[in-house]
């Protein structure tokens, strides 16, 4: 069992990230549960509350935002962990082509230095209700002289009744990171929904072990704009070293 510290910082410009000392086990893996204490802190402007995650009997993670009193509430963990190269893949269920404009679904790794080192995989429309819903981002390396970062977007439809998906991003010595996601759940390349690689040249691309991130989080706004809370599940977290 990997262990943490009962409270630590983690500083950037998206502001300080404060972990409470709460815990989670998930997919067999130890990951800190985020606690803001009442500050506003970045991605954003949001306020961030352990309760807001947790795992249920079944062992699905879940992620909240939700109101109380007159304030919103995100949700995060990180992993105490960190992991290299290979493939991160998540089984998530939400048919997150209906989420509230507002709402964002992070999973990422991420090593603290804002526009650094960073590899996303976001579902969200970024306040816009017609906006693509699947972003991926990858942030350049420390030393790299350009700052700009990569990003392409899908339109993702789910019919109804489809809410399971595949989202994985495979990152390889050679620079290469390959981001898919598939209909359904599936550890091979079945039902494929889009694909892309960023390659590096001539984009930079980290090769610094991270922690992994999962979060849901508010963009550019206090509240969903249909005022409804939100929750995704995450069936299952899989990493497999290259």
């Amino acid at each position: 069992m990997f262990s943490c510290s009962k409270t630590f910082l983690k500083s950037s410009s998206k502001g300080k990230y404060i972990f409470h000392s709460d815990t989670l086990q998930f997919s067999g893996c130890l990951w800190v549960i985020r606690d803001s204490h009442k500050r506003k802190q970045g991605p954003g402007t949001n306020l961030w509350q352990s309760n807001n995650a947790y795992v249920d009997k079944q062992g699905f993670l879940h992620l909240k935002i939700t109101k109380k009193g007159n304030n919103w509430y995100c949700a995060e963990v990180t992993s105490t962990k960190k992991f290299g190269y290979g493939s991160y893949q998540w089984y998530v269920e939400s048919k997150f082509n209906t989420l509230d404009k507002n709402v964002i679904l992070g999973l990422f790794n991420y090593s603290g230095i804002d526009g650094r080192d960073e590899m996303d995989i976001e579902l969200g429309r970024w306040g816009k209700e017609k906006f693509d819903n699947t972003s991926y981002t990858i942030y350049p390396a420390q030393d790299a002289k350009d700052t700009s970062n990569w990003n392409k977007t899908f339109n993702t439809m789910l019919t109804d009744g489809e809410n399971l998906t595949t989202q994985r991003f495979t990152w390889k010595s050679n620079y290469a990171v390959f981001l898919q996601e598939l209909r359904g759940f599936h550890d091979d390349n079945s039902n494929q929904i889009d694909s892309i690689t960023c390659y590096n040249p001539p984009h930079s691309i980290s090769n610094l072990p991270m922690q992994v991130h999962m979060n849901l989080w508010l963009f550019e706004s206090p509240s969903p704009s249909n005022n409804i809370p939100a929750e995704i599940i995450i069936h299952n977290f899989k990493f497999t070293a290259q």
